[in-house]
């Protein structure tokens, strides 16, 4: 259990895939302009980290790997399939997001249309895909089992949540503010975001 909350601290702080990796920037800047839009597709977010993950975690135990597939058959043993993993990894986001997608567009048609393309776009979001091949790289090394995996996905999910509502929230701010004219818009929202990857760099001195 400890190191479960180690790993879901570290994956939203420490290696927050915003602000450690700059992962998924198109629709964490093109969505942020309002705090309750970019809550509800911050969710969308953490749901299809905590499903896709540990499908893909169980892809990469039993089917992908070298040697996965001896529970099937002993002269299955030496096949690796690792070179579909992108493939596989790529097809169990896209069905995620597909059905994230449909439930949207029946629980909340107005939130489905003020996403616009950005929902389906959810599906090869980086952030979410390189969560997928950090899991893969860590897998016996700070990943042990699903319970680590979850924790992982998770924490990635969350902090790509608590990024763009936090940057929501500073862009509603600043539609009162004095912004010099040059900066106004994508300007002063980067300026905004490479602000908060530093304040974020301040958590890399927790001892988790």
């Amino acid at each position: 259990m400890e190191n479960f909350f180690s790993i879901l601290i570290r994956s939203i702080f420490i290696d927050n895939m915003i602000f450690a990796y700059f992962l998924g920037m198109c629709a964490f800047l093109a969505v942020s302009k309002d705090v309750k839009t970019s809550m509800k597709i911050g969710i969308a977010v953490v749901f299809v980290c905590m499903v896709t993950l540990p499908i893909n975690y169980l892809l990469e135990i039993y089917v992908l790997r070298e040697g996965a597939l001896a529970w099937i058959s002993p002269e299955l043993a030496t096949l690796d399939l690792s070179f579909l993993a992108l493939i596989f990894f790529i097809a169990v986001m896209a069905s995620v997001v597909q059905v994230v997608e449909m439930v949207i567009e029946k629980t909340s048609p107005a939130l489905y249309n003020a996403l616009g393309i950005f929902l389906p776009l959810i599906a090869v979001n980086c952030a979410i895909f390189g969560a997928a091949l950090f899991m893969q790289q860590r897998l016996g090394n700070t990943l042990h089992g699903m319970g680590d995996v979850f924790a992982f996905g998770l924490g990635s999910g969350i902090g790509w949540l608590v990024a763009i509502v936090g940057l929501a929230a500073i862009r509603e701010k600043m539609e009162y503010s004095d912004v010099p004219k040059p900066l106004k818009g994508l300007g002063i929202t980067f300026v905004v975001t490479a602000l908060m990857a530093l304040a974020f760099m301040g958590f890399s001195g927790l001892n988790i």
